[in-house]
């Protein structure tokens, strides 16, 4: 391989994890109340009603997939009786599906966003950024399913990137396979890798909350909007009456 192989192959998979995960350390260390998602419902609900969940179910079918296609090895899916062509004609069919409904919410959400001027007046750089690198994982993505098993020849990515991917958290990256990759491919993983990094500092940070706390915090008392059952300040349990 040569040094820009090596480095994008071998240094920058190792890189993009450090950077998650001390990243997300600190970001929860010095900036709890930016851990949030930054939600602009308030502003605009008509398209966020559709975009979003468009987006996010596409993401997380998305994800599914990736599980399956890179941390699962085909000698598996082969010994459970799931032939190489029923695992392709399904991974593309879902992954079709998957990306076309991934990049509509992106794209329904980016419209919202620079459409509606109160939405817009509450975008950061770094919502900017995260969009624009987003979307390019995105549509680098649906270009490998669809062009790549489509309109040209089949890929077998479970036997390169698949493997690749797989050393690289078994400290044996093998870089050679990536470098023989398709280039839509190699995009696709550079681009998804700068993802992780920016990960921690971006409103993605609320995809690792599960909010726990709320099973035991207490109830929330609110006081009642009629008047007519309101008591009365002297009638409250720990006032008196004055003259009392």
């Amino acid at each position: 391989m040569t040094s820009t192989e090596t480095l994008l192959w071998v240094v920058l998979p190792y890189v993009a994890l450090a950077v998650f995960v001390v990243g997300h350390v600190w970001r929860y260390r010095y900036d709890q109340f930016g851990w949030t998602t930054r939600s602009s419902q308030i502003y605009e609900s008509r398209l966020l009603r559709l975009g979003s969940p468009l987006f996010h179910l596409g993401i997380l079918m998305a994800l599914g997939g990736h599980v399956i296609g890179l941390v699962v090895p085909a000698s598996w899916t082969a010994a459970v009786g799931i032939s190489e062509h029923v695992y392709h004609v399904t991974a593309v069919s879902a992954g079709t599906v998957a990306g076309l409904m991934t990049l509509v919410g992106l794209v329904l959400l980016v419209v919202r966003r620079r459409s509606v001027r109160r939405v817009f007046r509450a975008t950061t750089r770094t919502d900017k950024l995260l969009y624009v690198v987003l979307g390019a994982v995105v549509v680098l993505g649906v270009a490998n399913t669809v062009h790549g098993n489509l309109l040209g020849g089949p890929y077998d990515y479970r036997e390169s990137v698949a493997v690749w991917f797989r050393g690289v958290f078994w400290l044996h990256p093998r870089g050679e396979l990536m470098a023989e990759a398709p280039f839509t491919f190699q995009a696709h993983a550079v681009v998804a890798m700068l993802l992780f990094a920016l990960w921690p500092f971006t409103r993605l940070v609320h995809v690792l909350s599960v909010p726990l706390g709320y099973l035991g915090r207490p109830y929330i008392v609110y006081r009642s909007r009629d008047v007519s059952q309101r008591s009365s300040r002297e009638e409250r349990r720990g006032w008196e009456k004055v003259g009392s």
